[in-house]
């Protein structure tokens, strides 16, 4: 229920017979009506997150989650946190495989890591990159990638980076019944044609273009955009100028969700510090202490001590 009932004053007993007006005029005064957000809150509530969960999460105001997973120990941990959406990002290639860009991850590699993280998931909408040269250029290759990830890793959508140039292919891929989350504005596939990772869509050209991709790609019928490192003042313009879902990534508060790089916001990357980001730990100065000090007991022998053996 959405209304919480508290009674505050009661000065005389309810008498059994009352004209309706004064019942509503004694209701007023003996009880204060409230209504609390949090006990219809829809992220709450839902069992498993589906793509409609996320647009009833728009239509509601209520500000959507999500991370990056790549492993089932991190993803199992995340879903039992409440993230709403977990995004097995081709980002992987760099936090995981230690390449500079996120060019060099394959289909298999993506599966991969797709697959650990489906397993360990209950609640979260599990969303696969479509890596780079799995989908470009070519819808039919874009929908067979997609068929492997949903068949091979139990994926429950795809993402995919571009505008107007890719519409082809997310009209393909939806026509196997497969949901597709849209990716504009800082898109890591294409470094080497933007030949910087600064803010996107700063003059006036670029920023009417990506408004124009962002009601393309609603129009071919994604669920959800994500829209990475432009102006806020852009990206808010886009996320009420559209009816689907807008996730950001420095891209500012008014939009309809937030994602970050799991890595970055645990603070196991501390080499990597855009503006956006907040780290909520300083992981690797944790792990740095423990791993450290296990070293330090295996050497003097501390351990394993008398407790810790058969």
């Amino acid at each position: 229920m959405g209304i919480v009932v508290r009674i505050t004053a009661l000065k005389a007993n309810f008498p059994l017979q009352i004209a309706i007006p004064s019942l509503i005029c004694w209701l007023s005064r003996s009880f204060e009506l409230h209504f609390n957000p949090a006990f219809m809150s829809i992220h709450r509530d839902v069992k498993r997150v589906t793509t409609h969960t996320l647009a009833e999460m728009k239509e509601a105001g209520e500000k959507i989650s999500m991370l990056t997973a790549y492993d089932y120990t991190m993803a199992k941990l995340l879903d039992r946190a409440g993230v709403d959406v977990l995004l097995v990002g081709d980002s992987a290639s760099n936090v995981m495989a230690g390449h500079e860009t996120t060019l060099p991850i394959t289909l298999d590699q993506m599966i991969y890591h797709a697959s650990a993280v489906v397993r360990a998931v209950q609640r979260a909408l599990v969303v696969v990159d479509l890596p780079f040269g799995s989908y470009q250029g070519n819808s039919k290759e874009a929908l067979q990638s997609t068929v492997r990830i949903m068949k091979e890793a139990g994926a429950h959508a795809v993402k995919l980076e571009g505008g107007r140039e890719v519409v082809e292919s997310i009209v393909r891929i939806l026509t196997a019944g497969v949901p597709v989350m849209g990716h504009l504005g800082l898109t890591p596939q294409s470094i080497y044609k933007f030949g910087t990772y600064s803010v996107r869509a700063r003059e006036e050209a670029e920023a009417e273009r990506l408004m124009e991709d962002a009601t393309a790609l609603q129009k071919a019928g994604c669920f959800a955009l994500v829209l990475e490192k432009i102006p806020s003042v852009l990206a808010a313009k886009v996320a009420s100028s559209v009816q689907i879902p807008v996730i950001g990534i420095g891209a500012g508060s008014g939009v309809d969700g937030q994602v970050l790089v799991m890595h970055d916001m645990l603070g196991l990357n501390s080499d990597f510090s855009p503006r956006f980001l907040r780290r909520y730990l300083q992981l690797d100065q944790a792990i740095l202490e423990a791993v450290a000090h296990y070293v330090s007991d295996v050497r003097s022998g501390d351990f394993p001590s008398a407790s810790e053996q058969y």
